[in-house]
């Protein structure tokens, strides 16, 4: 029953399967790329469905803080919350990777058919400003450390 809940669909990045059609994914790894794909998807990036994806892309160039880490949470529950009704996001947790510029987006969740607790890791890239200090600390609920502030 669950696995009808779930689904099948195409396999990312797109590939021939065995049999020389589409390959497909089911179950929670179906789950899992469709919940990267609205993350990796810009609003306005698809020409049919120009509200589908996730706006953290209009922070690529925003300050590494606390301000922006909250805006990235925000966005990555209302789209997770539109586009996959497949699941319910427990927690989002933002924190600083381990080079300059790359923020990892901690997404845990549960899948509403089987009430399995899963989790999923999102790099995030941002491109920050040359006069802004590194991007050590962390973000988000239970996080150990504040983002650096901007000095703009």
């Amino acid at each position: 029953m669950a696995e009808q809940f779930v689904g099948s669909g195409w396999a990312f990045p797109m590939r021939i399967g065995p049999t020389g059609g589409v390959a497909l994914v089911s179950g929670e790894k179906e789950i899992e790329e469709a919940i990267r794909l609205v993350l990796a998807t810009a609003p306005g990036e698809r020409p049919m469905r120009p509200e589908f994806g996730c706006a953290i892309h209009d922070l690529v160039f925003a300050p590494v803080n606390e301000a922006t880490a909250g805006r990235i949470q925000h966005e990555v529950y209302a789209s997770l919350d539109r586009w996959e009704p497949r699941i319910e996001v427990e927690d989002v947790e933002v924190t600083a990777g381990p080079g300059e510029g790359v923020l990892h987006i901690d997404v845990r969740y549960s899948v509403r058919g089987t009430n399995n607790p899963r989790s999923l890791v999102f790099p995030f890239y941002v491109i920050p400003s040359h006069d802004e200090p590194g991007t050590a600390g962390t973000a988000g609920a239970g996080a150990s450390g504040p983002l650096p502030e901007s000095d703009r």
